[in-house]
């Protein structure tokens, strides 16, 4: 991507920003914008239909991710920012979350959490805007402006305190054009590519489950000195259908031991993050691997490879394979070989055939 370039820049004079172009002014976010100029009144009727968004509903790349129904009277009370077509919102709380999201063409109904603080642009394009409250700099600003350690906060006043670099109206609405091209480009191509995992995917199971269910395709198996069309038996198991006769079935307790972490519920990310070390803390959360970060102690210690999977959530039941000195936070658990004997790397992608029949049975 080939960005604008500037003749001539200037020091900003503002901690983190750096140089700006030249004709580029810097102005405090509250000289441009306002923050919660509108709240759902306390007399609202107890049967408004509401969309409420939390702080956990936003994600710092894709934005407002879930909306949650719900009615005046059962909601919470943070649940009060009224929002408008062209308004960002900004997280004053748990603020290492980084959620920041822009508001384009909301329902009348929506709802944001009083975690939010609520950006409305006043004299400036709204998108050039919300580009600048989620850019790095401005997240930093904002995090390093936030009190406590479990659960950092700020507030508006600080949000709206932060310096921006602000170039003329024209420039911004030609960036904020730029941006929503180039940004649309990479959302199409990762697009195609989120396609492309979802069939290798699809064709990396079928071939899990086929050769888990019966064995090596013909040329690997005589190449390894198997018989290429072993006969086949029921296995009496609904979802393994027939399998080679000469293999056993047996129950999982007698291959395997089931632990949990024994200092599961401390090891949450505000822990984590205190206690920093060289040795992982694995958790139920599906994205970098169930990493949630290292810590200075070690629960487990495996030379050999065991079983990995979690245990509550959508991806329940998601397996890999795991070793060395760790420990485990909540929602995971190990299934551990009771022998030598038993091949981790063989029973992993058979328990993921296992499970992901178990998960398909689950509402």
């Amino acid at each position: 991507m080939k960005l604008p370039q500037y003749p001539q820049f200037k020091p900003s004079e503002v901690e983190r920003l750096g140089d700006i172009p030249k004709h580029w002014e810097i102005k405090r976010l509250k000289y441009v914008a306002s923050a919660n100029d509108d709240t759902l009144a306390e007399d609202t009727s107890p049967d408004f239909e509401m969309l409420y968004v939390d702080i956990g509903s936003v994600d710092a790349a894709a934005g407002i991710v879930f909306k949650e129904p719900m009615v005046f009277d059962s909601a919470p009370s943070r649940a009060r920012r009224l929002v408008m077509d062209g308004d960002t919102i900004v997280s004053t709380v748990r603020t290492y979350l980084k959620a920041i999201a822009p508001i384009e063409q909301p329902e009348p109904n929506l709802i944001v959490s009083t975690g939010f603080a609520v950006i409305r642009p006043k004299g400036v394009n709204p998108r050039f805007l919300s580009a600048c409250l989620r850019s790095s700099y401005f997240v930093e600003s904002i995090v390093s402006r936030s009190v406590g350690v479990s659960y950092p906060a700020t507030n508006a006043n600080e949000v709206v305190s932060i310096s921006i670099p602000l170039p003329s109206l024209p420039e911004q609405h030609s960036i904020a054009a730029f941006l929503d091209r180039e940004i649309g480009r990479i959302d199409r191509l990762v697009g195609k590519k989120r396609e492309l995992i979802e069939r290798l995917q699809e064709k990396r199971t079928a071939l899990i489950s086929r050769t888990v269910r019966s064995g090596l395709p013909s040329a690997e198996a005589s190449a390894a000195g198997l018989n290429p069309h072993p006969k086949l038996k029921p296995s009496h198991i609904d979802w393994l259908g027939d399998i080679p006769e000469h293999w056993k079935v047996k129950k999982l307790s007698w291959l395997f031991r089931y632990a949990k972490g024994p200092s599961a519920a401390m090891l949450t990310k505000e822990y984590v993050a205190d206690n920093r070390g060289d040795f992982p803390v694995f958790s139920g959360q599906t994205e970098n691997e169930g990493l949630m970060g290292m810590i200075d102690w070690h629960e487990f210690d495996f030379a050999r490879q065991v079983i990995f999977v979690t245990t509550v959530g959508a991806r329940a039941m998601t397996t890999r394979l795991v070793s060395g000195k760790f420990s485990l936070s909540q929602n995971c658990a190990l299934i551990i070989p009771r022998s030598n004997a038993t091949e981790p790397r063989f029973y992993e992608p058979v328990l993921r055939c296992l499970f992901d029949y178990e998960r398909r049975s689950i509402s």
